[in-house]
């Protein structure tokens, strides 16, 4: 049986969308068991508890042996603001296990990377049994976790990879907590931002790069209408400045804020 803990170490997750992952599970899944924490339903604020609170639990989840991984309930905004001390406080159990995210919780995943903490892994989450095919989504990661590769991103090429949202990268990058990604795939999506956006968070992020083996570009989705049009698209627009910074662009990848998000595990695992 596999044990595996959820938290949500930025904002909160609704209880019929955790009812509906147990429902899930317990039919199509029973080698798995998942522990919501109480602390996913708190809400105060923008966040699910207090930047204390959420700590507590995730260190409650990554230190306790019983689990085998940490799955993290919902994205939104908040998990850098707990990162520094959840690394320093994580203990010996929590560098075997697994921890499964995306979207914001890239500051979580990136800063395990950095550290050599755990399996840092992009992959859905239990939020995304809400979007309409989610079910299929919430399911890729299930049947990853128990041992199904099936769902590990097509374009994965045997060399190191990584996957980030561009905001939560742009925000990582220069900071301590960014991993040394030389000699990786990058693997990017978006969701939300306009397409000027877009371009100066890249410029950012590729000012910060060095020795990478190249980038990817996942879904961009729900790009806001400007009032005039910038005139380049996301591909674009990533492939200019991979023109600029001489660091080649690889092609597409299926990750993103989509029920199509794809299962990228750091490193070589992929």
């Amino acid at each position: 049986m596999r044990k595996v803990a959820i938290c949500a170490p930025a904002t909160p997750l609704k209880r019929n969308y955790a009812d509906a992952v147990l429902k899930l599970a317990e039919t199509e899944f029973p080698d798995i068991a998942l522990t919501f924490h109480p602390q996913c339903f708190v809400v105060e604020g923008h966040f699910a508890g207090r930047d204390e609170v959420r700590l507590e639990a995730l260190l409650e989840c990554a230190n306790d042996p019983q689990f085998d991984a940490v799955w993290f309930a919902k994205g939104g905004y908040g998990s850098n603001r707990i990162a520094a001390e959840f690394i320093h406080s994580a203990g010996i159990a929590a560098r075997n296990k697994a921890y499964l995210g995306y979207s914001d919780l890239g500051f979580i995943l990136g800063s395990l990377y950095r550290a050599g903490i755990g399996k840092s892994v992009h992959a859905p989450m239990p939020v995304d049994v809400k979007r309409e095919g989610g079910v299929a989504a919430v399911r890729r990661t299930l049947s990853w976790m128990s041992g199904d590769d099936s769902g590990l991103d097509p374009s994965l090429s045997g060399k190191p990879a990584v996957a980030f949202n561009l905001y939560t990268l742009a925000m990582l990058v220069g900071t301590r907590f960014m991993p040394d990604l030389s000699g990786h795939e990058i693997l990017i999506e978006e969701v939300g931002e306009y397409e000027y956006a877009i371009d100066r968070l890249l410029f950012h992020v590729f000012e910060n790069l060095e020795g990478v083996a190249g980038i990817r570009l996942g879904e961009v989705t729900a790009v806001p209408e400007n009032d005039r049009p910038f005139g380049a698209s996301p591909e674009e627009i990533v492939r200019y400045w991979c023109d600029r910074y001489d660091i080649e662009y690889l092609g597409r990848a299926a990750i993103g804020h989509t029920p199509d998000n794809r299962i990228v595990p750091f490193g070589l695992e992929g």
